[in-house]
């Protein structure tokens, strides 16, 4: 924190400390704007896994950002995919210190009340900005559709046993976690965090209710036991809840003008849970719409019409009987690595997304492509 004069009227000012508005902190403050951030517990350690395409990233990013790097990592269906990207694991606290270093002015508090210029906190204080940016998540709602997971972290040779030698495994859909085929799917998920730790994960990629996370360690410790894995007793572990979907509430406030950064605007793709990348790719441009007094440039039209898109897609994983969702993800790994990564990552490009759902169609079963136009036709009709 730093204990600067305070404005009368602040250049920006941030609800929300998350990696998203950290971002949005560090790179306002570096182009010179004078901001301020609140947040209810801002000297909180991160200990979430965070991790992203390296092509997702931004070139602002030091490379000790980045913990490990895994150059086509597998993924399995009913057979093995390699998905030709480079995979990369961030190291959280250097991240959290990055972007903790020259952020400007940071407040304990929490707020009350937000409209586009002002801030009031729970201590009755108010903050005047020239900008207000709502940075907050999601939120926690059960009306809203949720990522849960259960993770162990293990030492390499345990990991190489369980993962079949891979160096990481982006999703294992097969069913030898106990479950069958009626049963709510969940994929494992393992990854290097560091040269000597790895993570093993079962995750539920998203459930309205989700899966419990008691299930998904149920799952997780049956599955490895099925690959003659033994979890030591004093491994750390990793629970994972947050929604996919922005909370109704995001959509409203005192005017239509108030501007929202991160998962809290959109930027969390529905289908993955994946926003920390997006937040940390498009902090530069929105600091420089604040700061040239810009109309924010986060939602030009394709993007607005790839989000209605990747919502569609959401619905469809909602929709889809369990036995059909390996399948659905065989096609989708499937598909050339350029599409692969216009529907995961780029989220202007309205050509490679709308070509990589018109190709997951065709290959579909009739019963899946059912699903798809039902699940359309709805989205379209709210």
């Amino acid at each position: 924190m730093t204990a600067t004069p305070r404005p009368p009227i602040w250049d920006v000012a941030i609800v929300g400390l998350g990696p998203a508005g950290r971002a949005l902190a560090h790179r306002a403050t570096a182009l010179g704007s004078a901001v301020v951030s609140v947040d209810p517990l801002p000297r909180r350690s991160w200990t979430a896994t965070y991790a992203a395409w390296e092509d997702e990233l931004p070139g602002w990013l030091p490379r000790d950002a980045v913990a490990t790097r895994t150059d086509r990592p597998a993924a399995w269906t009913a057979r093995r995919h390699i998905i030709d990207r480079t995979y990369c694991v961030l190291n959280t606290s250097t991240l959290q210190s990055i972007l903790g270093d020259n952020c400007g002015t940071v407040i304990a508090g929490r707020a009350v009340d937000l409209s586009p210029t002002s801030v009031r906190l729970d201590d009755g204080s108010t903050l005047n900005a020239h900008v207000v940016v709502d940075a907050r998540g999601t939120g926690d709602s059960p009306d809203l559709a949720q990522q849960t997971a259960y993770g162990v972290v293990v030492d390499p040779g345990t990991a190489a046993h369980a993962l079949g030698g891979e160096a990481a495994v982006f999703m294992d859909w097969r069913r030898d976690n106990g479950t069958s085929p009626t049963d709510t799917p969940s994929f494992l998920y393992g990854i290097p965090l560091t040269r000597d730790r790895f993570l093993l994960e079962e995750t539920c990629l998203v459930g309205r209710p989700p899966l419990p996370i008691s299930e998904l360690a149920t799952r997780l410790h049956d599955r490895l036991r099925a690959r003659g894995v033994t979890v030591p007793s004093h491994s750390d572990v990793e629970r994972v809840r947050f929604a996919v979907e922005p909370p109704p509430e995001a959509g409203r406030s005192h005017s239509s003008d108030q501007v929202r950064f991160g998962a809290r605007a959109g930027l969390m793709h529905p289908g993955t849970g994946y926003s920390v990348a997006a937040s940390l790719l498009y902090a530069d441009a929105l600091a420089r719409d604040l700061r040239d007094g810009s109309n924010t440039r986060l939602w030009p039209w394709k993007a607005r019409t790839v989000a209605s898109l990747r919502s569609v897609g959401l619905r469809v994983l909602l929709d889809l009987g369990p036995e059909h969702v390996p399948e659905f993800f065989e096609h989708f790994f499937d598909l050339p690595p350029r599409l692969q990564a216009a529907y995961l990552s780029e989220r202007s490009n309205l050509r490679g997304t709308l070509s990589a759902m018109g190709r997951m169609f065709v290959a579909s079963s009739g019963d899946i492509r059912g699903v798809i136009l039902r699940s359309t036709l709805r989205r379209e009709v709210r």
